[in-house]
């Protein structure tokens, strides 16, 4: 076994930490964290670029037979004491688990034909957006893209998206200006997510071809001058008196009539 690491001052822990509590600290290093066994395994699985990998004593004893058995030449593993491990993590009943991940290296979008996409406008709350993610991984959504929306490698999101996160092509594109006009020179047909009466009901289009559906932030839904330069407004049809839903549950709702 590694020897047992008890300091709070280790350079990696506080690493760990940094990384875990500033966005600014993890673009400027452009690593992020992970915590918990089987996100861990989903990146180890997936190959996501670990750089190190961290347990509890009890963990190590749990499951560090399994995790070992990974291609860890480009990982540096650590073991440290259980009081430690509870002092850097995010949940109340810690499996003991901890990684730090890389940021993958910025993309562009490829809009191949009846492509579907799936534009988060403003979403500020990390569990949101982290199911939206899983949600468009597990309906086959071809790519998420975050528009002025709240840090995608923070612990909230990645904890929220279940692994999702590594199989998902995600995008940063925060210049409304440049995502729109990319959009257009694409043909992408863009409908904005609305609560409007006059909008089309969901329900009744037929999408084809290019399409990305823009879902807004969950108190104000999508500022009026978004939503009038989509290529139109779509809204999901309600009874009684209930006027909006969740922004997550509402997102999977649209990416379900995306699909179809």
């Amino acid at each position: 076994m590694e020897n047992i690491i008890t300091s709070k001052d280790n350079p990696v822990i506080k690493l760990y930490q940094k990384l875990s509590s500033s966005k600014k600290e993890r673009l400027q290093y452009g690593l992020f964290v992970l915590e918990g066994l089987r996100i861990t395994e989903d990146a180890l699985r997936e190959e996501s670029g670990i750089t190190h990998l961290i347990l509890t004593k009890n963990a190590y004893d749990k499951y560090g037979e399994e995790l070992l058995q990974a291609d860890l030449r480009n990982t540096k593993t650590l073991v440290i004491s259980n009081e430690l491990g509870n002092r850097i993590a995010a949940t109340d009943t810690t499996q003991g688990v901890f990684s730090i991940c890389r940021i993958p290296a910025a993309k562009t979008p490829v809009f191949s034909d009846n492509c579907r996409y799936a534009v988060l406008y403003g979403l500020q709350d990390p569990g949101n957006v982290g199911m939206i993610i899983r949600t468009a991984d597990a309906l086959g959504i071809d790519g998420v893209i975050l528009c002025g929306s709240c840090d995608v490698y923070s612990p909230k999101v990645i904890r929220a998206t279940m692994g999702s996160v590594f199989r998902m092509s995600i995008y940063v594109i925060n210049d409304t200006e440049a995502l729109f006009s990319m959009l257009e020179k694409e043909n992408v047909e863009t409908s904005a997510a609305v609560i409007d009466e006059d909008a089309v009901k969901v329900t009744d289009i037929k999408f084809s071809g290019r399409q990305a559906v823009f879902i807004g932030n969950e108190g104000n839904g999508l500022p009026h001058d978004t939503a009038m330069r989509c290529s139109r407004r779509i809204t999901i049809p309600m009874n009684g008196t209930i006027n909006s839903l969740n922004a997550a549950m509402a997102a999977g709702i649209l990416m379900w009539e995306l699909k179809k």
